[in-house]
């Protein structure tokens, strides 16, 4: 609309101009049906045609003028899109790097659950749960492995968690958890599953060593959700730049 907005006006001021021409010429003609024209009046007439031209002259600069604004205008503005658009994409990779924004992708899901109890005249205690540093190494191979999304439980891993035992339970981003324990990871899921497979690596040991059950999944969709908590820094502050 705004392309065709100039158009439209030049269109509308010369035809403004070519009607008080129009006038002006009729108004000439008119007066000596002779073509005979005393000199007075011819000289008042080339004074009116003078000032007419003038305001044409004058609207056609303003005409130039506001074009040129107009297209400046068009050119700031689609810069400015493809400026904002860099921005928000830069945006959304920093919210899904931090872990605020729900993201779904290509992965695998870990369930990791206690061994089957055999004597149940036994204590009964957690293997996985007394043994949470296996959840950390865990974690730091999905990293390994290029995951870009972990979640444990429905906990979003992010810079800030803490995976530590609480009593009788895992704590997870300060959240009581117990087995079994899911873990989703977002990545290449055969990267993945092979660097999690590798020989002598976190879950071989967990199943040789602990007993535990652990199974690896494959999926072409596997969705994280956010942080859920609010992220504060009390020490950390941005460096300024000079």
């Amino acid at each position: 609309m705004k392309k065709y907005g100039g158009i439209i006006l030049t269109g509308f001021l010369a035809l403004l101009i070519g009607l008080v021409l129009s006038v002006q010429i009729t108004t000439t003609q008119g007066a000596d049906p002779g073509g005979l024209i005393p000199l007075a009046k011819a000289q008042g007439y080339e004074t009116e045609l003078k000032k007419v031209r003038a305001e044409k002259e004058v609207i056609l600069q303003e005409l130039i003028a506001l074009e040129t604004q107009m297209e400046e205008i068009k050119q700031a503005r689609s810069a400015d899109d493809v400026v904002v658009q860099g921005l928000v994409a830069d945006l959304d990779k920093y919210k899904m790097a931090s872990g605020v924004v729900d993201v779904k992708g290509p992965g695998v899901t870990v369930t990791i659950n206690d061994p089957e109890v055999i004597d149940e005249s036994g204590e009964e205690y957690s293997v996985i749960m007394y043994n949470y540093e296996l959840l950390l190494s865990l974690v730091n191979k999905l990293k390994d492995a290029g995951a870009e999304a972990i979640s444990v439980n429905g906990q979003r891993i992010i810079s800030t968690t803490e995976i530590s035992l609480a009593g009788e339970n895992v704590n997870i981003n300060a959240v009581p958890t117990a087995p079994p324990y899911v873990i989703k990871a977002i990545g290449n899921p055969d990267t993945i599953e092979s660097t999690l497979n590798i020989r002598f690596g976190v879950v071989e040991q967990m199943k040789n060593r602990y007993n535990l059950r652990v199974e690896i999944k494959k999926s072409e969709e596997v969705e994280i959700p956010r942080f859920s908590s609010v992220i504060t820094f009390r020490y950390a502050k941005p460096v300024e730049a000079e």
